[in-house]
């Protein structure tokens, strides 16, 4: 059975960023990956790369940025008065928060603080970064009506509902 829209894929990754081979995450020593293809469940790019890969595949594929997190925007960096931080002990770089907008919540990281001034970055940790992965696809199966509703995998590897 090869990859295509609606199929449940298991694969075992590794991920490195591709300009300093550091490598970024692994399922490598524990389980691997099940995700519902065609569901935008992971990155663009590497669904893309396993469109049409069948179980016991193995590639090694580099992702740019645009079809990974995204370029990095300067857009997305701001400062921000220290007293929307209030209900927290301490403010630090480094720091990871959500933040709720008029479009929703969205992840920050503190960059900066100085004085009564606190920058927050809302770029993906990974934005502007090329990826190399190496991939095997453990398996490969139909996707029940029910994960396609609901556009995610369920039961093992996947989301239980209860």
């Amino acid at each position: 059975m090869t990859i295509a829209q609606h199929k449940v894929v298991t694969i075992h990754y590794k991920v490195s960023d591709s300009d300093s081979d550091e490598l970024i995450d692994s399922s490598e020593n524990g389980e691997p990956m099940t995700y519902l293809h065609g569901a935008q469940n992971i990155i663009p790019g590497l669904e893309q790369a396993l469109e049409g890969k069948s179980t016991g595949d193995e590639l090694e594929v580099t992702i740019p940025p645009a079809e990974a997190y995204g370029e990095r925007s300067e857009d997305r960096i701001q400062q921000v008065p220290r007293e929307a931080f209030q209900e927290m002990d301490k403010v630090e770089p480094g720091m990871a928060v959500t933040a709720q907008t008029e479009q929703g919540q969205i992840n920050l990281v503190i960059t900066e603080v100085e004085g009564e001034l606190v920058t927050v970055d809302a770029n993906h940790p990974l934005a502007g970064k090329s990826l190399k992965f190496s991939v095997t696809v453990e398996e490969v199966r139909d996707a029940s009506d029910e994960e396609k509703a609901h556009g995610h995998v369920h039961g093992p590897g996947g989301h239980d509902h209860d």
